[in-house]
């Protein structure tokens, strides 16, 4: 994951003016948070469905479905999408109960409830972390001279006993992922520890 603005603390000003450019960088194997209206092919695509890609499911629409979606251009192609995207990832086809798209926003839900300080709880890093990877198996919470909380992962994506780190550089509730935590994700990324259908995308 690559989140340079956030990484170096801006200002919260900049930084919510930076989610209309781009919230992350584009990369080739990573799907972008955000895109200049110009590259929607419909210009006058209504900010709901902007709002769908760039917010609800920008951690885990494929670079593919971006530019899928980005070529769409009526609402009802646009709907028709939304609802073949929930479905391909529904773990019981065809039925009206869809608990990857339920826990999905139970997540999301979760994250701007807990993790939101300066901005939005789900684009902080505790967040993006609990959107993709959902809830620790436990947490530690440490006291120096900034705080610290330990997430423990008994198995995630494929590795056991996995723990990220987060410190509160700041003291305003703003936890940062570990550079080397973000390394190690990337790197689980770039092996293809993360390609099955409905798993996030990842760092």
């Amino acid at each position: 994951m690559y989140w340079t603005p956030f990484r170096k603390g801006f200002f919260t000003g900049l930084l919510l003016a930076s989610l209309c450019l781009f919230l992350r960088p584009a990369e080739s194997q990573n799907a972008p948070t955000t895109v200049p209206t110009s590259l929607w092919r419909d210009p006058q695509v209504s900010r709901r469905y902007k709002k769908w890609l760039k917010e609800d499911v920008v951690y885990i629409a494929t670079d593919q479905e971006w530019k899928e979606f980005r070529n769409l251009t009526s609402d009802k192609q646009r709907d028709g999408y939304i609802a073949a995207f929930w479905e391909s990832r529904n773990p019981t086809p065809g039925s009206a109960h869809n608990s990857f798209k339920e826990e999905h926003y139970r997540r999301v839900a979760h994250a701007n409830e807990h993790f939101s300080a300066a901005l939005p709880g789900w684009i902080t890093d505790r967040g993006r972390v609990y959107i993709i990877y959902g809830p620790p198996d436990s947490v530690e919470f440490h006291s120096e001279s900034s705080p610290i909380e330990l997430w423990h992962y008994a198995f995630l994506q494929g590795c056991p006993n996995a723990v990220l780190t987060f410190t509160d550089k700041t003291g305003g509730g703003d936890y940062i992922l570990n550079d080397a935590d973000v390394d190690w994700l990337r790197q689980m990324r770039a092996t293809g520890k993360e390609t099955t259908t409905g798993t996030p995308a990842g760092w």
